[in-house]
């Protein structure tokens, strides 16, 4: 047996992708719960010769919760440096050298769940968490980087060994990608292939992509391109083979050259070898991996149960793997396998350490694949230390993670020689106890209650009582039959029997042979045996001196009371300890002074332990029991709860404890002295143990997870921490786990909550020596893929620990008085029971005393307690809690006072009010009311209708809402409680709609028309919005409710609003709404073709989308297909059907067109006219279809858009105005002058079309090839492009000949000779004189409005400074009046008069007046202007206008072009 400390420590963190590591050179380092425990492996570990060569070397502290990752820096030179991440948020490095934090950082908002140390950059350590947030750390510049490459969960990455900038990671969803830090985090290559969880990520060991022979085209799967697009093959990129593992049960080989996987290994189903596992549990699998430095062509994987495996690459066709220690049985784990991590040791082994489920670390050498050794762990409390007493140096382990554990401590071979047993357990392992005699028999009690027998020396189950204890098993030992066991014959009776002691406070015998049958309560022997009558205590602990015949028992009381065999007499009872007991322990009968095993210690919930020597008693055998209140000896020096004390068997008087101080002690008790203290646990102590073989060595146990083995002679400190040396130790005790109030986060189910955690608030009744109540359940349980925790049952979940908020007590003043002091409390009852007993009246002292001691009203008369009553109701009001006196009031039965303070004071509230009919209807009638009231001045006016409701005022509570803006609910309890008829729920409608419409809820407000019954308004209110939905919506509801005027006109707007969006479908639907709109859908259908039309010649910008069916026809003349589609989709037929459409349409006016007028309408309004020409036309009414053709061109010439006018002229009047001439009849008719204008209007067209096809020649024309091409100049643009610079219309006249090419000499055809012959229709003298008086009233007009202008702008100057005269000003003003700018030079002299002004405009109107109406009515082209053109045209082509046109038309600009406009151009032409 060695002479060296070792740990049995906490069993390494599960579902973690990287929570275990190793070094070269041979150490090792995993995670376990908050901490990391270090491992030194190989020679360096100074481990025995002989025994496997590791030690545990110490823990890294510091994470307050679990350490989820860990990485060392594989770094030659920084292997001492390492970084844990941790579910408190923060990711840590670390000195391994100095156990110290080198910094940290908490950058990480959500769980972390990834870890990793770039084996390429030294100080770069990579983490990322459950909401896919990687941070990249630099440790030595501390600056960070954080990327979001996917919101999903990372399980885990693994950084590139090759390229520092690459990174691999794995999601929740199967999903990998590679990405690039040096590029935002980029994305080069997403991996799809796996469908669950990635586990594990592992690069080759080599770059390139030569080391395995793949034949590129073997894997079916499709090649993925990365990002949807080919990378080009950059030295990121190039060759470097990836392994993924997942919970899908496979392993993938990916290509980073090609982006996609080139392999899949599927996990084999292998037989179960060796049956250390519960067949019950269901188990998830984890896929780990470790791709080996020195052989590429290899990979280790996990399998299903804890086998390993060794995949051979080689041979890409054949799935061929060689099973890690194959040949020996029961040297694989039994469970899942976590963690893979090679170390290389000093001495150049290779090995490989896993972390597995089944809680061992083993260590396989990778040379021949056989396990080297095996470091087991703890899942739970250590709750229980013993020895056996036969087979010597076997230590049995009593585990919370429902395990026991048989620690073979002798063996020479193996330090951690440790059997697991778990049959028949299934929860925390409280209680253990070897029998003194038997091989191999152990006794165990746990926290659900259970007590059974093992042996250890079989695989059987163990045999389990049939009794059990209805809380924890505190205690277990063996001792001799009691009553009724021992009363059986010879044959029957065991020798020794088992007693337990439980939570609950029975101690029971249980037979050993028969634990099938009953256990007995052994008090009712002790009840029996010493005629009891009282109650017994709870007793919490039981211990039988060494030889059988005397017993203790322990109690929650912190008495201890000695039995007698054979029938418990009770001899002696120890009043030392005040607080529960927890252990007490017999002193050895081998020492060299036998009188020492009397010597008995004990230890409770106080810090002290008490020893007493009972030898006097015993040997006495008092007839009555004793009782001793003085102890023999007194260890004080601990300073918290002593929860296991035990004798050395090497020494005399020699003994250790255990407290939740966090430390053991070793005491020499005969002299009270403290020898040493052993500090090494991080949390509560709960177990210890002297070893049987070693003097110098004890074994100790505590709440976290760690069982060590300790030398006395080793330790630096003689006694239990003091004061302030004990926060060093609080401090090692916060960074524990916390007990959490958990709101309930879900864990995700890569991590079922394991950790036990301990509650330090557990009731001090409920016996503590067995550690804390665990919050969490044994592992067992645990394992399976439940999403939260289950607790077992005798586990109080986390919510029933986390304590509600007390309520306030009804009697503070009496209670309080209940806690004086001793001396107060004593007088309490001696007043109290004068004042019970006394027969006579009581004297005044007494009432005196009554009368001060008020709180004894609770124990004495009605009068006496109504006294206190008033008294603890005026505290009440006092401290500002009414609802408190007022129940105090209520308890004492006067009810309509209580009422009536509560409403002067404002304090009612619905329970009072509720009780209110206790004292009658009216004062409940008058209740509610006053509660109303009360309610509307806190605002609560909802609940005060409520209250008016309930005693049927109705129109109270109705008003009240309605006053105070509830219009809502004012309407739901009307249409509830009052008749439909009632007028003021249709108040309550036009009221809240009237609100509703001003602040813009429409829709709302239309529901409250329509509940009022005013239909009209709803569609009206509806209609406000204007945009296409409401107007639709609006025109539905108004021809629902019969309103059909508003319903057409609502429909027609709706379709003008869709036709702004060029909405054709849409527009034609809302038309339909209405059969009075049957004329608009006509003009609609007809600007439907003629907009398509144009966008198919390309002369409208805007393209639309959403054209009727009926509009993709192009074929034949136009105003055939328009007819064609009316007869067809309108089913317009008949003449009637024609004339009522066209009278429909007649009854609608339009204004004129301008310059501004917008294109959309100005179509609409052309395509109106065109549609009545149409109908016109069907109906043989030619006289209206000239006008209206005529107003369609008008309107377009009006507007400027030249470019429509001919459109409308070749859709229309394909072949001229001829057919009309035709049609029309007799010539005398009064429609010639409108016909004549429409003629004028398509030859104008003509005209210009023309001049342009001239113009388009010559290259100093520019103008007209532009105007040209935009085909959008106005009547007015071209005329300003005639008047705008002399130098161009010049030089086009006084200098043809160099300017034009020779083959301009154009020859005209017969068409244009014909157009030009007809132009003569053009100059109409009586046209040309009207314009011309026309003219000549507009620049009067302007005249006249400048000069007002100039007038008020002098006014404005004289008033500001004190300018001229009048009569100057004036002057001024007609002077600058008399020179526009294109007056000629010697006008400029001479002002123009108001007078001659005035004079001019009344000669200019009465010209007008002349003219006869025909003439007036129709519009025609400007008479000068085409003058113009034809002169133009003359210039430019020679002969093409004969001698006597350019004659009329320079007479004509003689005669009438004295105007402004035209007076340069006369000039030009006519000198």
């Amino acid at each position: 047996m060695g002479q060296d400390p070792r740990t049995l420590p906490p069993s390494p963190n599960w579902y973690c992708a990287r929570c275990s590591d190793a070094v070269p050179g041979g150490l090792f380092g995993f995670a376990a719960r908050t901490s990391v425990f270090l491992v030194r492996v190989g020679p360096s570990a100074g481990a025995i010769p002989g025994t496997p060569p590791f030690r545990v070397i110490g823990e890294l502290v510091g994470h307050t919760e679990r350490v989820s990752g860990f990485t060392f820096s594989h770094h030659p030179g920084q292997y001492n440096l390492c970084a844990t991440s941790s579910d408190d948020g923060t990711v840590k490095i670390w000195d391994v050298e100095t156990k110290a934090v080198v910094t940290e950082h908490a950058l990480h908002q959500h769980t972390i769940s990834a870890l990793h140390w770039s084996p390429q950059v030294k100080d770069l350590i990579v983490s990322g968490d459950e909401k896919g947030v990687v941070f990249c750390y630099w440790l030595n510049r501390n600056d960070s980087q954080h990327h979001f490459i996917e919101p999903r969960t990372i399980f885990c990455l693994t950084c590139s060994p090759h390229h520092e900038d690459l990174v691999a990671i794995g999601y929740k969803d199967g999903i990998v990608v590679i990405i690039d830090i040096s590029k935002k985090g980029e994305v080069i290559h997403r991996l799809r292939g796996h469908d669950d969880e990635i586990h594990s990520i592992a690069w080759c060991p080599l770059p390139g992509e030569d080391c395995l022979s793949i034949n590129q085209e073997e894997n079916s799967e499709e090649p993925e391109i990365p990002n949807g697009k080919v990378i080009e093959q950059t030295p990121v990129t190039k060759g470097c083979y990836l392994a993924t593992g997942s919970k899908d049960q496979t392993i993938r080989i990916w290509s980073c050259s090609r982006g996609r996987g080139v392999m899949i290994l599927k996990l084999p189903f292998l037989k179960r070898r060796g049956g250390g596992i519960d067949p019950t549990v269901k188990e998830r699998l984890w896929l780990t991996l470790h791709w080996p430095k020195d052989q590429p062509t290899q990979l280790v994987s996990s399998c299903f149960g804890g086998e390993l495996l060794l995949w051979d690459l080689t041979q890409s066709w054949r799935r061929k793997y060689t099973l890690f220690s194959a040949s020996s049985e029961g040297q694989n784990h039994s469970r899942i396998v976590f963690n893979l991590c090679p170390l290389q040791t000093e001495d150049d082994k290779q090995l490989l350490l896993s972390t597995s489920m089944d809680r061992d670390v083993k260590c396989w050498d990778m040379a021949t694949l056989e396990c080297c050794w095996t470091l087991p762990s703890l899942g739970g409390f250590a709750y229980k230390l013993a020895f056996s007493p036969v087979d010597m140096g076997c230590l049995a382990i009593g585990v919370g993670d429902g395990m026991i554990r048989v620690w073979n401590t002798l063996s020479i071979k193996n330090n951690y020689d440790v059997k697991n047993f778990w049959q028949g357990v299934k929860s925390k392992v409280t209680a253990l106890c070897w029998h003194p005699a038997k091989e191999g028999c152990l006794a165990f009690g746990t926290d659900d209650g259970k007590v059974g027998l093992y042996d250890t020396y079989s695989n059987k189950p163990p045999q389990i009582s049939s009794t059990y204890h209805k809380k924890t098993v505190y205690t277990l030992a063996w001792g001799p039959p009691l009553p009724p066991i021992s009363l059986g014959g010879e044959g029957d009776r065991p020798s020794l029997t088992l007693y337990s002691c439980g939570g609950e406070g029975i101690v029971l015998q249980h037979n050993p042979w028969k634990l099938g049958g009953e256990a007995y309560d052994i008090n009712k022997l002790i009840r029996d045996t010493n005629s009891i009558k009282y109650k017994l205590p709870v007793h919490t602990e039981i211990s039988w001196k060494a030889d059988g015949k005397i017993m203790a028992l322990g109690n929650e009381d912190g008495s201890i009371e000695i039995f007698q065999v054979p029938n418990l007499k009770l001899i002696c009872t120890i009043q030392q300890h005040h607080k529960l007991v927890n252990t007490i322990s017999w002193h050895h009968e081998h020492g060299s002074q036998p009188e020492l095993s009397y010597l008995m210690a004990s230890g409770s919930n106080n810090a002290i332990i008490y020893v007493h020597n009972l030898k006097t008693v015993i040997e006495s055998n008092p007839e009555t029991p004793v009782t001793i209140t003085e102890p023999y000896r007194t260890l004080s020096g601990h300073t918290a709860k002593i929860t296991s004390v035990a004798w050395s068997p090497h020494h005399d008087g020699r003994l250790v404890s255990a407290s939740y101080d966090g430390t053991a002690q070793v005491w020499d008790t005969l002299r009270e002295e403290p020898l040493c203290n052993f500090r090494g646990h991080r949390g509560r102590l709960l177990c210890v143990a002297w070893s049987p073989l070693d003097p110098d060595c004890i074994y100790s146990g505590a709440d976290d997870f760690c069982v060590y083995k300790w030398l006395t002679s080793m330790q630096e400190h003689s006694r239990p921490p003091q004061g302030k040396k004990s926060i060093e130790l609080e401090k090692k005790r916060l960074s524990q786990p916390k007990p959490k109030p958990k709101k309930k986060k879900k864990p995700t189910s890569r991590a079922p909550v394991k950790q036990e955690v301990y509650d330090g608030n557990e009731d001090e009744s409920i016996r503590e020596s067995s550690g804390p109540v665990e919050n969490g359940v044994s592992d067992q349980e645990g394992e399976e893929e439940a999403r939260e925790p289950e607790f077992p049952s005798g586990v109080a979940s986390v919510e029933s620990l986390t304590k509600k908020r007390k309520a306030r007590s009804m009697l503070p003043l009496t209670t309080s008085l209940d806690h004086r002091s001793k001396e107060e409390l004593h007088q309490d009852c001696l007043v109290l029971a004068t004042a019970k007993h006394s027969k006579a009246e009581l004297n005044k002292e007494v009432s005196a005393d009554l009368e001060e001691r008020f709180h004894l009203g609770l124990f004495t008369d009605r009068g006496a307690l109504y006294r206190m009553i008033e008294v603890e109701g005026k505290g009440h009001l006092e401290n500002g809690h009414p609802e408190l006196f007022h129940q105090l009031m209520l308890w004492k039965g006067d009810l309509k006072g209580v009422l009536q303070t509560a409403a002067e004071r404002g304090e009612l509230t619905d329970s009072l009010v509720a009780m209110a009919p206790v004292a009658g209807y009216h004062v409940w009638l008058w209740a509610v009311e006053a509660f109303a009231k009360q309610l509307c001045f806190q605002d609560q006016y909802v609940k005060a209708a409520s209250h008016l409701l309930s005693i049927h005022k109705v129109y109270e509570a109705v008003e009240l809402l309605k006053s105070n803006h509830f219009y809502r609910e004012a309407i739901a309890v009307a249409k509830a409680r009052l008749r439909p008829e009632d007028p003021i729920l249709k108040d309550l409608y036009l009221t809240w709609g009237a609100i509703l419409e001003k602040d813009g809820h429409y829709a709302v407000a239309a529901k409250c028309y329509l509940g009022a019954a005013c239909a009209y308004n709803a569609a009206k209110v509806l209609s406000k919005k204007g945009d296409a939905a409401s107007l639709k919506t609006a025109a539905e509801l108004a021809s629902i409710v019969g309103e059909n005027e508003l319903s057409s006109s609502l429909a027609l707007r709706c379709a003008q609003e869709l036709l702004l969006a060029r909405n054709w479908v849409g527009a034609q639907e809302a038309l339909k709404l209405h059969e009075s709109l049957k004329g608009q859908r006509l003009v609609f259908c007809l600007l439907e073709l003629l907009s398509k039309h144009l966008e198919e010649r390309q002369l409208l910008e805007a393209k639309s989308s959403s054209y009727n069916t009926w509009a993709t026809g192009t074929a034949g003349p136009f105003v055939e297909r328009v007819t064609a589609i009316w007869k067809s989709t309108f089913s317009l037929e008949s003449p009637e059907q024609y004339q009522a459409a066209l009278q429909q349409l007649q009854s609608i006016k339009y204004p004129s067109a301008t310059n501004n007028t917008p294109s959309k309408q100005l179509l609409l309004h052309i395509c109106h006219d065109l549609t009545l020409a149409v109908l016109s036309q069907q109906v043989a009414s030619w006289d209206a279809a000239v006008e209206a053709l005529l107003r369609a061109v008008v309107r377009s010439y009006d507007s400027g858009n030249f470019t429509i006018m001919q459109e409308v002229h070749s859709a229309f009047l394909p072949e001229g105005c001829d057919h009309l001439k035709h049609k029309l009849g007799e010539p005398q008719s009064l429609i010639t002058p409108a016909f004549k204008s429409l003629e004028a209007f398509f030859i104008y067209g003509h005209l210009y079309e023309f001049w342009w096809s001239l113009s388009r020649h010559c290259p100093k024309s520019s103008v007209w090839v532009r105007a040209a091409h935009r085909r959008t100049a106005s009547v007015e643009q071209s005329q300003q492009i005639n008047n705008a610079t002399p130098e161009e219309t010049d030089s086009g006249d006084s200098q043809p000949e160099p300017n034009r090419p020779p083959e301009l000499d154009v020859r005209l055809t017969e068409e244009s000779k014909q157009m030009l012959i007809t132009c003569k229709e053009l100059f109409s003298e009586k046209h040309a004189s009207l314009q011309n008086s026309q003219r000549t009233v507009a620049e009067v007009q302007e005249t006249l409005a400048e000069m007002i202008r100039q007038h008020q702008k002098s006014q404005v100057c004289k008033s500001t400074t004190n300018g001229p005269d009048k009569n100057e000003s004036e002057q001024a003003a007609e002077q600058s009046l008399s020179s526009p700018q294109n007056e000629c030079k010697e006008e400029k002299n001479q002002p123009l008069s108001l007078p001659e002004l005035t004079k001019r405009l009344t000669e200019a109107n009465e010209k007008i007046a002349k003219f006869p109406e025909s003439v007036k009515i129709w519009p025609f082209p400007d008479v000068l202007e085409c003058c113009l053109i034809l002169l133009h045209i003359g210039s430019q082509c020679p002969g093409s206008v004969t001698q006597d046109m350019q004659q009329q038309a320079q007479e004509l600009l003689q005669k009438y072009g004295n105007t402004k406009v035209y007076k340069r151009y006369c000039e030009t032409f006519c000198t």
